[in-house]
């Protein structure tokens, strides 16, 4: 074999690979660890998405593997510091979703500033419930952003021409960064400053063990009353008990999400109950662009390894070392 894909992936680019070479594809493969190993065990390369685990036990069964594609841009569903010890290609394009992910996110401002959903439920049943509806404008607002990465900076942008005023939380940007001058944001020394002084925050920071829960009970209660918190990122940078706490009691305004922290869910939380909530599958990167985008460039440099050539889009080395 020489591709393993283990979720449902289709598009043109993965078409040609299939006309190119030996493909095996296994939509559900990724939820049974076992079959995966056994699978992973004769692979070349393997395409995956966000709910693979491959872990340093599976790669090191994977004697074969000489690249990952990762469709899509977080990483913390693959065990980038094994791969480089065994000298497989991390192929992730970091740029082809920001744009998505980025306009969701503005779109999730304006949703729960102007009650959208409740706007929209209300007068399908019938109501016409104008006074209920009432939302706030994003003009003159504050929004803090927990990162400003690639995506973050484009929320930014985005913000300012609603004409609200940005800080952002980033411990690896420094207060001289020309991004800051760009977006018009201003650097917080900490989070809980960042925290104190948004009537929105937005996160886009990645999974890691920092980030882990980081928007816990005390995360929410130095949100100001009445604010709005949003996460396109990681589900596990929320603490979702301690979420729904701060919706229940009414501290919190509202909160969108797009990701949670096992996906799907296994069962209903709560969350499900409020109407100031919105939830959403995971959908920050499916946009038709985004989509083509991220697929013709995995798709392109899992040719490039497995034609001898090197990666343009990798996280850890453009050739393998094995």
């Amino acid at each position: 074999m020489d591709i393993l894909i283990t979720e449902e992936l289709d598009a043109p680019a993965i078409q040609r690979l299939c006309a190119k070479y030996d493909v095996a594809r296994d939509g559900a493969l990724w939820k049974d660890p076992v079959k995966l190993q056994s699978a992973l065990a004769g692979a070349r390369a393997v395409m995956v998405r966000n709910q693979t685990q491959l872990t340093a036990g599976l790669l090191a069964a994977a004697p074969k593997l000489l690249a990952i594609g990762r469709v899509g841009v977080g990483l913390d569903n693959i065990d980038v510091a094994a791969a480089s010890k065994l000298g497989v290609v991390v192929i992730a394009p970091l740029e082809a979703n920001a744009t998505s992910v980025a306009e969701l996110a503005a779109g999730f401002l304006l949703a729960l500033a102007r009650k959208i959903p409740r706007a929209d439920r209300s007068t399908k049943a019938g109501g016409w419930d104008r006074k209920g509806c009432t939302g706030v404008e994003l003009d003159g607002k504050t929004l803090a952003l927990c990162g400003l990465g690639r995506i973050g900076r484009k929320v930014a942008l985005l913000a300012r021409a609603f004409g609200m005023t940005t800080v952002v939380f980033d411990p690896y940007v420094k207060s001289t960064s020309p991004v800051l001058a760009e977006t018009g944001a201003t650097l917080a020394p900490t989070l809980d400053e960042a925290l104190a002084r948004a009537d929105f925050v937005s996160v886009h920071s990645p999974l890691t063990p920092e980030t882990r829960r980081m928007f816990n009970q005390a995360a929410f209660a130095r949100m100001k009353p009445g604010s709005f918190f949003i996460n396109t990122s990681r589900g596990g940078i929320v603490d979702e008990a301690a979420l729904l706490a701060a919706l229940r009691s009414g501290h919190l305004g509202g909160a969108a999400l797009d990701v949670r922290e096992k996906e799907p869910p296994a069962a209903k939380s709560g969350l499900e109950e409020l109407d100031n909530v919105i939830l959403a599958p995971h959908v920050g990167a499916f946009t038709v662009e985004a989509q083509t985008r991220t697929m013709e460039a995995v798709a392109a440099d899992v040719d490039h390894v497995l034609s001898g050539a090197p990666a343009k889009n990798f996280v850890n080395m453009a050739r393998p070392k094995r």
